[in-house]
C-alpha cells in the first residue's frame, strides 16, 4: 500500500477490516481518495478518532475550513442539493447547538417510546410474509426502519413508495455521473417535503414533521430549508444505519454459530449483543467528512488547512490496544466502548431508536427463524461501494 487507496473501490470495500488493521499498525493517518479523486486523510486508531470528535482544529462546515487557495474544502455538489446540507451533521457551534436544541424539542424520548408497538407490528407483519427463506435486506432489514421512519415523520401511507424511492436514488448516487442523475429525485423530494411541511403548519398532526415546524427554543425556530434538511437527515440516518446494523449483525451471528447459539438460548443477552454487533461490523466505515481549519501534524503526517479528514469508526472499533480479541465476536463483551454512534456534540441523535429497532428485529428473528442459516457461500457476500456507509448488499437466508 504505497499509493493513495481509493476508498470507494471494491477492493477496499470488501476487505475494509484488513486494510484498517494494516493502517493502524503502519500508517495511522493514511491519505486516500474519495469521489472525484478527492484526497482525504483517514484517522484509524481509537484514541485518535476519539480526539478527532472534539478537536477544535476539525470542523463540519466546509465554509469554516477554506484551503490555501481560499476555496471551500468540500467537493462540488449540484446547487439544487445545497438545501439538504443545512443539517446538524454539517454545522459547527453555535449553529449546531441551535439546531440540536430545536430538534430535541421534536425528537423526544416519548415519541420513540410510542413507536415501540408499531415497530413490533411491522416486524411481525414482515416475517408473516416469508416462509423458510428470504433475502434479509429487501424483505426485512430495509423495510422495517424505512416504514418506522416514514411513520414517525408523518409521510402518508400512499406517498411512501415514491418518497422513499426519491431518497434511495439520492443515496446510491455517489459519483460524478450519479450526482447528475440524482437531481430529478432531489427536486421531487424537496418539493414534496416543502408542501407537506406547509400542510402541517395549518393542519398539525401527531408526527415529527409537525413537531419540527412548531419547534421553538429561546425565540429560535427552523427555517424552511432547515426543516427540509432535518427530515432528510432523519430519514437517511435512521434508515441506512439501521439497515446496516440488522444486516451486518445477522451475518455476524450466522458466521459465528457458537455466539448465535448462546443468544438463542438466552434472549436476555440482546442489549449487550447489540452493542457488540455495533462494534464488530459497524454500520459506518467513517464519520461524515470533517475539515481541517488549520494545518497540523499527526503521527508525522502533515494535514494541510482545508484538507478533508475522515475519522474511521470501523477501524477504531477493532483497535487492538483498546479491545481484547477485537476480531472475535463476543456477545457478552463488557465494557464495550465502541464508537459506532460517535462521541461529543455530534453523537447520534437516533441511537435510542436504532437500539430499539435492533432489539425488536433480532428478537423476532430469533423467535421466528431460530434455525436460520446463510443461503449463499460466505465468500459471495458483498458490501456496497459507497462512502461512509458499511452495509452488505444482499443477504439470502434460509431456515
Amino acid at each position: 500500500m504505497t499509493k493513495p487507496l481509493n476508498l470507494i473501490s471494491d477492493e477496499f470495500t470488501q476487505n475494509v477490516h484488513q486494510h484498517f488493521a494494516w493502517m493502524r499498525e503502519n500508517a495511522p493517518v493514511y491519505k486516500g481518495k474519495l469521489i472525484f479523486g478527492k484526497d482525504v486523510y483517514l484517522i484509524t486508531r481509537y484514541n485518535d478518532v476519539m480526539d478527532a470528535f472534539k478537536d477544535p482544529r476539525l470542523v463540519k462546515n466546509a465554509g469554516n475550513a477554506t484551503g490555501k487557495d481560499g476555496k471551500r474544502a468540500d467537493a462540488w455538489m449540484p446547487r439544487i442539493l445545497h438545501a439538504l446540507q443545512n443539517n446538524m451533521l454539517n454545522t459547527d457551534d453555535p449553529d449546531h447547538r441551535r439546531l440540536r436544541n430545536l430538534v430535541h424539542k421534536a425528537f423526544t424520548p416519548r415519541m420513540i417510546q410510542q413507536l415501540e408497538p408499531k415497530i413490533e407490528q411491522i416486524a411481525e407483519e414482515l416475517l408473516n410474509q416469508v416462509a423458510g427463506e428470504m433475502e434479509l435486506v429487501e424483505q426485512f432489514a430495509l423495510p422495517l426502519p424505512v416504514t418506522v421512519i416514514a411513520e414517525m415523520v408523518g409521510i402518508p401511507v400512499e406517498d411512501r413508495p415514491k418518497f422513499l424511492g426519491w431518497v434511495n436514488r439520492i443515496l446510491v448516487s455517489f459519483s460524478a455521473f450519479g450526482m447528475i442523475r440524482m437531481i430529478p429525485a432531489a427536486i421531487s423530494l424537496m418539493r414534496y417535503t416543502r408542501k407537506l411541511a406547509d400542510k402541517r403548519r395549518v393542519d398539525p398532526r401527531d408526527d415529527l414533521l409537525t413537531s419540527l415546524v412548531q419547534a421553538e427554543d429561546e425565540g429560535n425556530s427552523f427555517s424552511e430549508d432547515e426543516v427540509l434538511a432535518m427530515v432528510f437527515l432523519l430519514i437517511t440516518a435512521g434508515y441506512e444505519t439501521t439497515v446496516s446494523l440488522i444486516t451486518n449483525g445477522t451475518n455476524a451471528l450466522l458466521q459465528n454459530p457458537l455466539q448465535f447459539e448462546r443468544l438463542k438460548a438466552d434472549h436476555e443477552l440482546l442489549p449487550t449483543a447489540i452493542e457488540e454487533l455495533l462494534r464488530y461490523d459497524s454500520p459506518l466505515v467513517t464519520t461524515e467528512m470533517s475539515y481541517a481549519r488549520e494545518t497540523y501534524t499527526l503521527h508525522g503526517v502533515t494535514i494541510e488547512r482545508g484538507s478533508t479528514v475522515l475519522p474511521a469508526i470501523g477501524s477504531a472499533n477493532r483497535d487492538e490496544t483498546v479491545f481484547d480479541r477485537p476480531n472475535d465476536l463476543d456477545l457478552t463483551r463488557q465494557p464495550n466502548k465502541h464508537l459506532a454512534f460517535g462521541q461529543g456534540i455530534h453523537y447520534c441523535l437516533g441511537a435510542p431508536l436504532a437500539r430499539l429497532e435492533a432489539k425488536i428485529a433480532f428478537r423476532h428473528l430469533l423467535e421466528r427463524c431460530p434455525n436460520m442459516r446463510l443461503a449463499i457461500a460466505p465468500t459471495d457476500i458483498r458490501y456496497r461501494n459507497i462512502p461512509v456507509i458499511h452495509r452488505i448488499n444482499r443477504l439470502p437466508v434460509a431456515w
